[in-house]
């Protein structure tokens, strides 16, 4: 570790807290103001795209079941979209390789995976995709399972903040509002000076043929071209983290400069991080938003401090052997460096995004374990946009439930009763995560469908089928490497697990946010426990990190950790 790669890691951690409270305004204007944004310029744009969404109907408040099935249909048909645009991508236009029609598998796995804002990616993009599939599918996607993921954790934050309606008025906003007003006001206008920002740096923005090169040593190349700035704008903005190319933020034409590593580091933070804020003033009380905040740095710090420190060590195998090695770039770009690459893998697993500039297959055992945990404490840590802040008030209820537990008096947050039926709606959430990892982890371990797949054998082999579970379910979409994730095994329960990931727990948190919204506001007492202050925090921080470490610690303990140890006395996978 050295003085410039901390330096590096507290100017991002000082970038993101400078964006977090204007970006939070601007959030809050734009949700729950009275009025949005450039009325005159982008208000006839909402008005004319609710009409199409159903005229005066899409403009009435909805209860959870009505914005949970508005949600659900929405998520469904455009699925089949974007299935549609791959299976014909080789009668369409704007494929000038001449690519051809994406395997049903393979076009299954794909749509399911950006639907869910997953963007678990089992094919190279340059040799599978056509520009209209990337564009139309796959960046189309990108946008709007972003701008579901915010509708939800706005439904779930009007849930505790707002007061019960007239005559037991049970609604959470609208569905269709959110959606239009989290696409046209936020993730477009800065999307488009983000991609501005890219092609200036270098990243390529065309629709040119791929041209064929004759390097200086005599041997032919075929260099990719294709629409990328616009695709990588949303890819980090949203947190989606599909690349345009196989190699993703690691390839020169997707991240050129340590500029463009530290700005899309930045993007991916930027609206989770904001919507803490944004939830606060919803609240009526900042504090509120910065105690979320908080204890989201907290974990974030101590992620990316144990992964720097473990890449700054010499692999194990390799000191084990007494060869001199300055720290492990094993799988690294030369021009981020070691800080920059633990630092990027800690901020695309903390926020669900999945771009990657390093590969973290070929991390040391610890620094891999980094990634995998942040995943599995539930995208938490500042997680993706919108499913961060739904994701912590989740962990939110379960710690005020505890600390009811601790003083003897009904849990109670911002003045409402946290009861039987939240605690099993929260508990339903919490399950649902590792049933699917788990679960699935233990068939693809044990039938040949699973390991052949597998390039490496032993802990490191369990690594990689856990990571890809955990990354499918937790709508993250990083993979370990190392594991051909290609066939029809993989494709279609990968698929199953992102689905489940995103919309068997999207389901419980609304419904969450229907039974909260109607119920009456307690004034607080001398024995109310305050939700905004540092015990609190630091008691959210515990149930987070207890929740992940008593489920899948016996299976790291199987994988990562005992793969460390071996390799401290030589013996690789």
């Amino acid at each position: 570790m050295t003085l410039i790669g901390w330096l590096q890691i507290l100017l991002f951690s000082g970038l993101v807290l400078a964006v977090t409270k204007p970006l939070g305004l601007y959030l809050f204007q734009v949700f729950e103001g009275p009025t949005q944004p450039l009325p005159k310029v982008l208000g006839p744009v909402e008005r004319f795209l609710l009409r199409l969404c159903g005229g005066r109907e899409a403009l009435r408040e909805q209860t959870w079941g009505q914005y949970a099935l508005a949600l659900l249909a929405f998520s469904f048909f455009s699925m089949l979209i974007t299935y549609g645009i791959q299976r014909l991508q080789h009668v369409l236009p704007l494929n000038p390789q001449g690519l051809p029609a994406v395997g049903p598998e393979l076009a299954f796995n794909t749509a399911a995976s950006f639907t869910t804002n997953t963007n678990w990616q089992s094919y190279a993009g340059e040799s599978t995709m056509s520009y209209l599939t990337q564009m139309a599918g796959l960046a189309w996607h990108n946008f709007i399972s972003a701008a579901v993921g915010l509708g939800v954790a706005l439904a779930l934050a009007r849930g505790f903040t707002r007061r019960p309606g007239p005559e037991g008025q049970k609604t959470l906003g609208n569905f269709w509002v959110d959606l239009v007003r989290a696409t046209l006001y936020v993730l477009l206008p800065l999307c488009v000076v983000y991609a501005l920002f890219l092609v200036s740096q270098g990243v390529l923005q065309n629709f040119a043929p791929y041209r064929e090169l004759t390097t200086l040593e005599g041997v032919k190349q075929t260099l990719a071209m294709g629409p990328v700035a616009s695709q990588e704008a949303i890819k980090m903005l949203g947190t989606n983290g599909g690349g345009f190319f196989n190699a993703n933020s690691a390839h020169p034409f997707e991240n050129p400069t340590p500029l463009t590593n530290l700005v899309q580091m930045l993007s991916i933070f930027a609206i989770p991080a904001a919507l803490t804020y944004t939830y606060g003033k919803m609240a009526g009380d900042t504090k509120q938003g910065w105690a979320l905040f908080a204890a989201m740095s907290i974990l974030f710090f101590v992620g990316v401090a144990a992964a720097y420190a473990a890449e700054s060590q010499a692999n194990p195998a390799v000191a084990a052997a007494q060869v001199a090695q300055d720290g492990n770039m094993e799988g690294k770009e030369a021009r981020f460096g070691i800080s920059a690459s633990a630092l990027f893998a800690t901020v695309t697993t903390d926020a669900s995004c999945g771009a990657v500039n390093a590969m973290h297959d070929s991390f040391t055992a610890l620094g891999g374990l980094v990634p995998l945990v942040n995943i599995q404490l539930g995208e938490v840590i500042f997680g993706g946009v919108g499913a961060g802040l739904y994701g912590i008030l989740v962990m939110v209820v379960l710690s005020v439930f505890i600390a009811g537990l601790m003083v003897g008096r009904t849990p109670e947050y911002l003045g409402k009763k946290i009861e039987a039926k939240e605690m099993k709606l929260a508990m339903l959430y919490v399950l649902i995560f590792p049933l699917v990892i788990l679960g699935l982890g233990a068939v693809a371990a044990v039938i040949p469908q699973g390991v052949s797949s597998l390039n490496n054998a032993g802990p490191h082999g369990l690594s990689e089928i856990l990571y890809a579970y955990t990354s499918g379910t937790g709508n993250n979409g990083s993979a370990f490497a190392g594991l051909n994730a290609n066939t029809p095994f993989w494709n279609i329960s990968l698929g199953m697990a992102m689905l489940a990931g995103r919309f068997l727990m999207i389901v419980p948190v609304l419904a969450i946010a229907g039974s909260m919204v109607g119920k009456k506001v307690v004034a607080p007492g001398l024995g109310t426990f305050p939700t905004n202050g540092a015990i609190f925090t630091g008691l959210l921080v515990s149930v987070v990190v207890i929740v992940g470490a008593l489920t899948f610690f016996p299976a790291l303990s199987l994988g990562p950790i005992v793969e460390h140890f071996l390799a401290r006395s030589g013996k690789v996978f």
